[in-house]
Formats: structure tokens, sequence, C-alpha cells
């Protein structure tokens, strides 16, 4: 399955469709975190009894949802048309803090609108803030690597929606005795493909299974295997798990790791 990547689109000043010959970045490397704010405006409404506390406060106004998050760019781990500078490339998100003629009042500016979409996970509203970082530096002073923090802001609560009632099926997982090896378990289950089972769960030593690890002998991968595993040394069965978190570090130094998530199963719209 290939990894979905995170997108910013602009949007129209309604927030509603994508804008025709609007800008559309994918993101280099997907955030670690996405952190989503609600706040209410209350305030304490004048000539009232300030003693009575709580029940004296008023609510005001429909709320915001905020979404902070963190881009990271680095030109040395591009493998697709590279360039010298990694400005070139944070610049498109720049381009969504770039005020714009309001469709409302051409007299009056206002930010683009922007979707920002990673699967199933959706927020519509503006670029509030941006903070950028450049760093790494060739020797002649051009940035190779840079991190962005945006904050994106809606003014309404939004709901979040799911698809179903979100039930998953229970996976028949077998859970590994002391120094048993996956060739034995999936031969009690009349089993022979033990490679392509460990294949798809992700196991990287079948033959030193640690006690009470859980496997699904139900599933399992089309593999091609060459030779033979070496008990004597262990040699690790190198195949890539399916998983819903990779993690991917960037080829050159500097400690850039971004991590890499599925896609969340519920999606922020705004009804």
């Amino acid at each position: 399955m290939a990894l979905v990547k995170a997108t910013l689109t602009e949007l129209d000043q309604k927030f509603e469709e994508e804008k025709s010959g609007g800008q559309k970045v994918e993101v280099q490397f997907n955030p670690e975190t996405l952190k989503v704010t609600f706040a209410n405006a209350i305030v304490q409404p004048q000539g009232g009894d300030q003693s009575s506390g709580n029940s004296g406060r008023q609510f005001v106004g429909a709320g915001t949802t905020k979404l902070a998050l963190t881009l990271w760019f680095d030109v040395t781990a591009m493998e697709k048309d590279p360039v010298d500078d990694v400005r070139r490339l944070t610049s498109k998100v720049v381009y969504f803090m770039t005020p714009q003629k309001s469709d409302a009042d051409p007299k009056k500016l206002s930010p683009p609108g922007v979707q920002f979409q990673w699967g199933s996970f959706l927020f519509k509203g503006v670029v509030e803030g941006l903070d950028e970082s450049l760093e790494y530096f060739s020797p002649d002073g051009k940035p190779l690597r840079a991190s962005m923090t945006l904050t994106l802001s809606q003014q309404k609560i939004l709901e979040t929606k799911f698809d179903g009632d979100g039930q998953v099926g229970q996976r028949p997982f077998k859970a590994a005795k002391q120094n048993e090896s996956l060739q034995k378990m999936a031969a009690k289950q009349g089993k022979d493909d033990w490679q392509s089972i460990a294949a798809a769960n992700g196991i990287e030593d079948p033959l030193r299974m640690a006690a009470g690890s859980l496997v699904d002998l139900n599933i399992s991968a089309s593999v091609g295997i060459g030779g033979s595993f070496d008990t004597s040394v262990g040699a690790a069965f190198g195949t890539t798990a399916p998983s819903t978190g990779v993690a991917v570090a960037a080829p050159t130094g500097g400690g850039l790791n971004a991590s890499l998530g599925g896609a969340a199963s519920a999606s922020l719209s705004l009804g």
C-alpha cells in the first residue's frame, strides 16, 4: 500500500470548493503530530454579579477551531526534480499567508482559504500563523533544510464525523510460546507458507519468536525468498510489514526524523 501524503489545497473564500487554478502542495514529509484546539469565546457580563462565578458568565460567538502542525523540507532528500534551495519548496506554503482581494469586498484583503488533508483527516480554514526555521546550509550559504510550523483556524467549532459504526473485526491472533518458531506455529495450524505469514505480520526473525508475540496466521503476503535462514547467527527476515506507522529518516546528517503515521480514522469537516 502506497504511503498517503498530506496536502495543502487552496479553497475559494467560502471554504467550500477547491479554487480553480489555485495552489496545491503535497508535503515532503508527513507531520509527526496534529494538534486540534477548540475554544469558545466566554466573557463576564458587564454590570453583572462578579461574585456569581461561572453562573455569571455568558457565551458569546460561535467559537474557534485551530489546527497546529509542523512540516519538514529537505532538498538533499529529494529523489525527483531536486532543487538547490529549500525556500523554493517552502515558498509554496508561504503563499497561503499572502493576502488576496476579498470576493465580498475587493477593497479589502483576506488570506486564501486552505484545506489540509491527510487521508481521512480534513481541516478547512485559513493560515493564521507560520513560523519557518532554515538550517543546514550549503557552502555557498543556501539553506537546504527547513521546518515550518503552521496554525490554521476556522471561526466555528468543527464537528468530527465518522463513517459507519467504527467496529473492527477481531483478528485470530496466536501467542508464541517460549523458544517457538513461526514455522512451528504455522505447522500446528496446518500451514506451510510461514515465510509469507512472517512478511504479512512484519516479523523480522521468524526463527526466534519472542514469547507472547501475537501472530495472525490467517494472513499472508506474496514474497520471494531465496537461500536459507542461518540459525547460528539469526539472519533477519528482510521484509517490510504493512503497517499504520512508518518512520522515515532523511539520508543526510542533522537528525531529521519525521514520523509518517497512517491516515487518521476521523475527519473534521465544516458540516
